[in-house]
């Protein structure tokens, strides 16, 4: 009797698939995530575009005026209408993003910096230090983030710099009580008790245990805050101590569109709009972030 023939999958070798690279990976998991995900980070990818190249997306100037145009609706000629002198909206919108956002940006790199040094001195100074340290913190949380930015603003003067600034140093507190209670908890962790075990300096520990798994969880936050700074730096703005006109920084457009709000609308539901997007979008991307990174180390 002939013996069966082998087939080429059953003679071929079984071998371990190899591990994924990180771009599979990464586009693995961005084939999961939901479609307003997807949609978060198209608006930040159009964001983002506006903001470094603002000049291939427009047909006109943001300051180029048209007198016999004023206060002109939307239209295939001017997407987003016309402001009182003639200005196209649509061209002040997406030249505005650039201001906006890097407002955004600044100030949440104020708020870290000034954070991450009151959250340590909370949890790692001697108990009198930290005790005045944590009343400190609580005093500035006690006040709403905007009240504090209105003062640092009316303080330094009105430019899209100070702005920044106020918006930081409104928002530390908030993220130096978080840097605060996770350096407590790393702390406390088994892992540094047994770098201490094993005759680690404390200056090691510091170093390479407990500073980096206490600014870990701020990663993702900063998104978040990015999205916060900027409806913040636009209230202020919109009450008339933030950017100036004519500026086209969202903010800004809000406040000058004010005096038209029932003859010309679209001058504050454009670029309130714009505000309202970008924010939700930073918040639903990075939320999202956030989530898986705390399910992948559950």
């Amino acid at each position: 009797m002939a013996a069966p023939e082998l087939t080429l999958a059953a003679a071929a070798p079984a071998y371990p698939a190899g591990p994924a690279s990180p771009g599979r990976r990464l586009w693995h998991e961005a084939r999961r995530a939901p479609v307003l995900v997807w949609l978060s980070a198209i608006v930040l990818l159009l964001t983002a575009w506006a903001a470094i190249a603002p000049a291939t997306l427009v047909r006109y100037s943001p300051l180029e005026t048209d007198l016999l145009n004023t206060l002109a609706p939307l239209s295939a000629q001017h997407w987003f209408g016309t402001d009182e002198i003639g200005r196209d909206l649509y061209s002040r919108v997406v030249y505005g993003a650039r201001e906006s956002v890097l407002i955004g940006l600044l100030a949440m790199a104020i708020a870290i910096a000034v954070a991450v040094p009151l959250g340590f001195l909370a949890a790692l100074t001697p108990p009198l230090a930290r005790g005045a340290v944590d009343r400190f913190i609580e005093i500035l949380l006690s006040f709403p983030t905007l009240l504090v930015a209105l003062l640092f603003v009316t303080i330094l003067g009105q430019s899209p710099l100070n702005v920044a600034i106020a918006v930081g140093i409104g928002s530390a507190p908030g993220y130096a009580r978080l840097v605060r209670g996770q350096t407590l908890l790393v702390r406390s962790s088994a892992y540094v008790e047994a770098a201490i075990a094993l005759g680690h300096s404390r200056a090691r520990v510091l170093l390479q245990h407990i500073v980096p798994n206490a600014i870990r969880p701020l990663i993702p936050v900063t998104g978040l805050g990015v999205g916060k700074s900027i409806v913040w730096s636009s209230s202020l703005s919109f009450l008339g101590l933030g950017v100036k006109p004519p500026s086209s920084e969202w903010g800004a457009l809000l406040a000058a569109g004010k005096a038209q709000l029932l003859e010309a609308p679209w001058l504050m539901i454009v670029p309130g709009t714009a505000v309202v997007l970008v924010a939700l979008s930073f918040s639903t991307l990075f939320s999202y972030i956030q989530a898986r990174s705390e399910g992948s180390r559950t």
